[in-house]
């Protein structure tokens, strides 16, 4: 019997190819269909292994979910930029590779996420999830996150709503 350990922790410079790599299955996993296909190849291509060692590098607060030594999961998280909102904190991204979700792995790193914004003073959390992304409104919600807003989106002229969840 194999036993393998998962572990939330900060990022580093060497995980930005596997936090690439991680951002590109969920994506595609998570918005193929919804975001039309040229935006979102667009915003595949950005997010590359340099663009992720540019923002660790850069202080951007990125943790990274690790099971059995393999990162298979991120979250990007800070101030709250949604100034009409009374959360200080925002998770800006979480994603798990499709092979590794529904089996608790985000929302520990939700929860781990939470903690570090309470630990940086940032007090509440807010988080958006796009309206015809299901699967993350129901992991929200099944999280205990209230849908307290909307706004929308803009993706090569296509319009969708967002839902803002929040925890206090």
């Amino acid at each position: 019997m194999t036993t393998l350990t998962i572990d939330i922790r900060r990022a580093t410079i060497e995980d930005a190819t596997a936090i690439a790599d991680v951002h590109h299955e969920a994506w595609r996993g998570a918005y193929s269909g919804i975001i039309p296909h040229k935006a979102l190849n667009a915003m595949l291509q950005r997010r590359r292994s340099e663009w992720w060692a540019r923002a660790i590098r850069n202080s951007t607060q990125v943790l990274v979910a690790e099971v059995g030594g393999e990162v298979v999961g991120y979250a990007t998280l800070g101030s709250n930029r949604a100034r009409q909102l009374a959360q200080k904190g925002e998770i800006y991204e979480l994603y798990i590779k499709p092979e590794y979700q529904g089996i608790g792995l985000g929302g520990r790193l939700l929860r781990t996420a939470r903690r570090c914004l309470a630990d940086m003073g940032l007090n509440g959390t807010v988080v958006w999830a796009l309206e015809d992304n299901s699967l993350a409104l129901s992991f929200y919600r099944g999280a205990g996150g209230r849908d307290i807003a909307e706004g929308i989106e803009c993706f090569d002229g296509k319009t969708l709503k967002k839902i803002a969840f929040t925890w206090n």
